[in-house]
């Protein structure tokens, strides 16, 4: 079996109290899950270390960094976020945000890599929203772009949330296209306009999605040819989710997840998936659909 480059930190767990409306402790059992399936062993994950705030500003303004990193988040923002910004919070969103940079570099290299925890869509320059603190994905791509490691990059977000900060930040940087396909009705209440968006209806099934995203992947090419994809890997869209509307089945997850892998490695277009969305009380149900998208990134490489 190949080895797929998995990137994890134990500190992506921050420890909420167990039934926090945000499930903090599906990152520790995912990774236990990827180590008794056979992923990865104890000592296999990529670890990375916390991102440095000039990494952070590329994507954000320093004033909110410099915030983030003292743990001095105003209180209306923390609101806006949905929890305190704590050390083990701030650290923690660091370490996420270095870890789909080193997820998209070791996709660049061997083809496919997933991040255990990312996809914080909702943060926006100024701050953070939604149980976002730092927009990982948009950090990771400025860097790549910054550095030359990339020339163009594609951000396929399937999260069942609109990824409205992430457009924000983006928005008319020509080398980034922002594509989201989510539930129209779902947060945010106010969407902000990404490259190309699809809202779709309340209790879309898995027939009519997937019809949808065989549409959608063409057109994420389309006139633009990327370097790289961030893949945003969000489980939100099942049927069990508790801030989901798209009625998608764990066989429907992981057809989608199957078609966007293969579909971008079959034009030799590395792919770096991030964790996304997912909301359960019943965090191993909900850390199993996670796994999916490893099950689907495996059987692409």
């Amino acid at each position: 079996m190949p080895a797929l480059p998995i990137v994890h930190a134990p500190a992506y767990d921050a420890a909420f109290a167990p039934g926090h409306r945000f499930p903090m402790g599906k990152y520790t059992r995912l990774a236990q899950l990827l180590i008794d399936e056979g992923y990865a062993d104890l000592d296999g994950f990529h670890r990375p270390g916390p991102a440095a705030a000039e990494w952070l500003a590329l994507a954000h303004d320093r004033s909110y960094v410099d915030q983030v990193i003292a743990s001095r988040v105003p209180k209306p923002i923390e609101r806006e976020i949905g929890f305190d910004v704590d050390d083990r919070v701030s650290l923690r969103a660091r370490l996420a945000t270095a870890g789909t940079v080193m997820a998209a570099r070791l996709a660049l290299d061997t083809g496919i890599a997933c991040n255990t925890a990312g996809g914080s869509h909702h943060a926006r320059r100024a701050q953070g929203a939604g149980f976002c603190t730092f927009n990982d994905v948009a950090v990771a791509a400025h860097l790549l772009l910054a550095g030359q490691e990339a020339e163009r990059v594609l951000v396929i977000d399937l999260d069942v949330h609109q990824g409205d900060g992430t457009a924000e930040i983006c928005a008319g940087n020509p080398r980034i296209r922002t594509v989201s396909m989510h539930a129209e009705r779902n947060y945010p209440a106010r969407k902000t306009a990404s490259s190309i968006d699809v809202g779709l209806p309340d209790g879309t099934g898995d027939e009519a999605y997937l019809e949808t995203l065989d549409r959608l992947l063409p057109l994420t090419v389309e006139g633009f040819a990327p370097d790289l994809v961030f893949y945003n890997a969000g489980v939100d869209p099942h049927r069990g989710d508790r801030l989901g509307r798209l009625d998608l089945s764990d066989d429907g997850l992981l057809a989608r997840d199957r078609r966007v892998f293969s579909w971008f490695r079959q034009k030799d277009i590395p792919v770096a998936s991030v964790l996304g969305g997912g909301y359960s009380h019943d965090i191993d149900a909900l850390s199993r659909r996670h796994l999916l998208t490893f099950r689907a990134a495996l059987e692409s490489l």
